[in-house]
């Protein structure tokens, strides 16, 4: 095949209130300023700085335009991270609309004070066939969220596995 994309560089979104929605990603989502146009054409934001210069630009909007994006993921770095950024999400009072077990990952859905759908996950490292996601109790401990991933029954698939650890849950018919 040759030269192919190697992954998603950054996202850019137009947004109303340009200043809240920086407070919001650097105060809330722990992303780092890294550039500001003149005339905030352009800010630019990391949540790896030393590695990425940005992942995600906000711009202000001309004339009310909106980004429709079905949503956009942030990625965390552990399980303890996960919760730490769910509780200042939900204190930052923002709208979640679901959390949940995709067996690859442990998402937490929810909207940005201009409303954009956001997702900030944990990748577990484990293979599991998709769509899939289990409701989360975000009461429970982490040894127990943990346990509920390993127990999770086998599932049928179209693709083979490809992603993550194959804990055997990937279950691909024969044609």
């Amino acid at each position: 095949m040759g030269a192919k994309v190697t992954g998603l560089g950054h996202v850019g979104i137009y947004v109303d209130d340009i200043q809240k929605m920086i407070d919001f990603y650097t105060g809330v989502l722990g992303m780092t300023l890294t550039d500001r146009g003149n005339g905030d054409r352009g800010v630019f934001l990391s949540g790896r700085p030393h590695e990425e210069h940005h992942e995600f630009v906000l711009a202000k909007t001309p004339d009310g335009q909106h980004t429709l994006a079905q949503q956009i993921s942030f990625t965390v770095g552990s399980l303890e991270d996960w919760r730490e950024l769910h509780g200042r999400i939900v204190e930052s009072g923002c709208n979640v609309d679901r959390i949940v077990n995709h067996g690859i990952a442990f998402g937490c859905y929810f909207r940005d004070p201009e409303d954009n759908r956001i997702e900030v996950y944990w990748s577990t490292g484990m293979d599991y066939p998709q769509p899939h996601g289990d409701p989360i109790d975000m009461t429970k401990s982490d040894a127990e969220l943990l346990e509920m991933l390993r127990n999770m029954p086998p599932k049928e698939a179209n693709k083979p596995h490809m992603y993550g650890e194959d804990v055997g849950k990937r279950l691909v018919a024969s044609n």
